[in-house]
């Protein structure tokens, strides 16, 4: 990457300024000479803001890398990656971290809690870390708003696997994000709490106004979303609006078919 440009537009990009998420023919290989192997394969795709966007494939398919490259957590071999008007294309790790600090937002299926915090000194890290002002009555609030008003003094090994993934969810919301990136984020969870944290990311959509990118294997999560994104050997395979779990199962099934419709 040669430069971090902060509202900056490339030449040929005419997008409005409703894009959440832009990426321009992205490309990621890891390993080199015979050894390497194509995870994203000049993959194009644009995500309006205020949207809620599945992203699904098979093991190997590209998707992880492809939401790790759109977050900034790691550097694409080419293209144009752009976040809420900001070019994603050059500066050091540094300026990468303040602007994730200050706009992105992360969700984990192993929720990356510290175990020697409370409820309440998790959620407001990532304010600390960014050197921001703590407003613990905001705080209180967005644990409030995903049902952990009283467990604010609790640590991580008193909460559910399900309550964890909701001190996430709130952790990702308090710095007021205008993406919140979730990868697999109910992949540890059983089904009834898996089915309250997707209700979680979806107010968060509804209500806040945040862009939510999720990467999940499992259709009835991805039912939860505005639309899915299907990968297939590192390049989109096919986009479906207003899905079901039966219909994204289907589609999954038969990934790869020449008849797939492209985004």
């Amino acid at each position: 990457m040669t430069m971090f440009r902060a509202g900056s537009r490339h030449p040929h990009d005419t997008g409005p300024a409703t894009e959440a998420l832009r990426l321009v023919k992205v490309t990621k290989t890891y390993g080199t000479d015979e050894n390497a192997v194509t995870a994203l394969d000049g993959v194009t795709l644009t995500l309006g803001r205020g949207t809620f966007t599945a992203v699904m494939g098979p093991s190997g398919s590209g998707k992880s890398t492809l939401l790790q490259c759109a977050a900034g957590l790691d550097v694409p071999d080419s293209g144009i990656v752009r976040v809420d008007g900001t070019e994603l294309t050059g500066g050091g790790e540094a300026e990468l971290t303040r602007f994730r600090r200050g706009r992105i937002g992360f969700v984990f299926q192993q929720y990356n809690l510290l175990d020697t915090l409370t409820v309440a000194q998790n959620t407001v890290l990532p304010l600390r870390l960014a050197g921001r002002r703590v407003d613990r009555e905001r705080a209180r609030e967005v644990l409030v708003s995903v049902g952990l008003g009283d467990r604010l003094g609790h640590r991580p090994d008193q909460l559910s696997g399900g309550q964890r993934q909701r001190v996430a969810i709130a952790r990702a919301l308090v710095t007021e994000p205008r993406v919140i990136f979730a990868d697999e984020p109910t992949g540890a969870l059983d089904t009834r709490s898996a089915r309250d944290v997707l209700g979680l990311l979806r107010r968060a959509v509804r209500v806040h106004g945040r862009t939510v990118v999720m990467v999940t294997h499992d259709p009835v999560a991805a039912s939860y979303a505005d639309s899915v994104l299907f990968l297939a050997d590192g390049r989109l395979a096919g986009r479906m609006d207003t899905p079901s779990a039966d219909a994204v199962a289907e589609r999954l099934a038969h990934l790869g078919d020449d008849t797939m419709a492209g985004v």
